[in-house]
């Protein structure tokens, strides 16, 4: 027996999620087909917190970020659940490229502050800096497992169809739809679609048709860790450290604090590259000490010792702009290469867009070539 649907989603982490929600409170039918059990620790959605992170200087981030401003406080009043916490964002390194974000920022009317290092330790007494600092209060973290949750409740209250352990094998476009073939359990299944999007993370490039024209994606296995406070009385902000390649360490480092877990630290995209489907699930040593190290530097009000990695996957494009366009009857999202979380209803309207109206186009640097 083959299904027939206006509009499948490939994949229900985040941005699937968003997708179907924005899809289905459009009014449209949709099915949306997970390969993994609900709440799996496979992809890139997991965990408690992401950084809501408002420290960019293109004009292309900041429209999309305003958008998922305003569709992250949509969501949470159709649910009734919070899922931005605003206690600003700490952002310190290189210093032109903070002028060029706070130039940015302030010529959209955003809150932006410049602080000396000496102000900005006076109020994080766990961080330590050493050059100003740009305080950007309108930023934090989502919620992000909360997210989720929420993301799947409201399309379902509009009547998507999500169904888990459904994992897509084949995508084939003809001319009359898109034929998926789905293991559901051992089952096979047949589905026709008008439309797909496909929102896959690490395993995007394996669905799509071999013609698709995909930019190389480069999946890594990151290791960021939750470290312990010293006192819980230290106050701690979101934050990004733009770190000067001459002085070390092995990359950028953001972080966030995360109620009950400790303070998220991590170096971004410096892990190796993997296959999706055959991590190790643990961190590189050498790079977890470096961790701990930097943290020992920087940080004075956590404990480098008490470590708790996490594992998590990078899809990343090679100039780290995400993938959002459309060829013939299949819609594409992906590359989110470790900065996308904050966006996500934000790129669940723009694919949606995209999925339903032809003359749809994402900022040109999220266009296919």
């Amino acid at each position: 027996m083959t299904e027939h649907v206006p509009f499948v989603v490939v994949g229900a982490g985040a941005m699937g999620l968003a997708t179907t929600w924005q899809l289905a409170r459009r009014g449209h039918r949709v099915l949306t087909l997970e390969r993994f059990a609900r709440g799996h620790t496979r992809g890139a959605s997991h965990g408690a917190t992401r950084n809501f992170n408002n420290a960019y200087g293109s004009a292309h981030y900041l429209d999309l970020l305003t958008l998922a401003r305003s569709e992250w406080d949509e969501l949470a009043r159709t649910t009734g659940e919070p899922l931005l916490r605003l206690h600003g964002l700490a952002s310190h390194g290189d210093r032109q490229l903070l002028e060029g974000v706070h130039g940015a920022l302030v010529a959209r009317g955003e809150r932006a502050e410049v602080l000396a290092a000496t102000e900005a330790a006076r109020r994080w007494r766990g961080m330590r800096f050493d050059g100003d600092v740009l305080f950007t209060p309108d930023a934090g973290v989502v919620r992000a497992a909360a997210a989720l949750e929420a993301l799947e409740r409201a399309a379902r209250s509009r009547g998507a169809d999500i169904r888990f352990a459904h994992a897509v094998t084949v995508v084939d476009e003809g001319p009359y739809g898109v034929a998926l073939t789905v293991d559901a359990g051992g089952e096979r299944l047949d589905v026709v679609a008008d439309t797909v999007v496909v929102t896959a993370g690490a395993w995007t490039a394996g669905i799509l048709p071999d013609a698709f024209p995909l930019p190389r994606l480069t999946v890594t296995e990151e290791s960021p860790a939750h470290f312990a406070p010293r006192s819980a009385d230290l106050a701690w902000p979101s934050f990004n450290h733009f770190v000067d390649p001459q002085r070390g360490p092995i990359g950028n480092v953001y972080g966030m604090p995360t109620p009950g877990e400790g303070v998220k630290v991590g170096f971004h995209m410096v892990g190796p590259v993997v296959d999706p489907d055959a991590r190790s699930f643990r961190p590189v040593p050498e790079q977890a000490a470096q961790l701990r190290e930097y943290v020992a530097e920087w940080f004075p009000g956590l404990e480098p010792h008490t470590a708790a990695p996490i594992s998590c996957t990078y899809t990343s494009t090679d100039t780290e702009d995400f993938v959002l366009d459309r060829r013939g009857r299949i819609v594409v999202g992906a590359g989110f290469s470790g900065h996308g979380f904050k966006f996500t209803p934000a790129v669940g309207s723009v694919l949606a867009d995209l999925a339903t109206d032809d003359s749809a186009r994402a900022a040109a640097p999220f266009r296919l070539a």
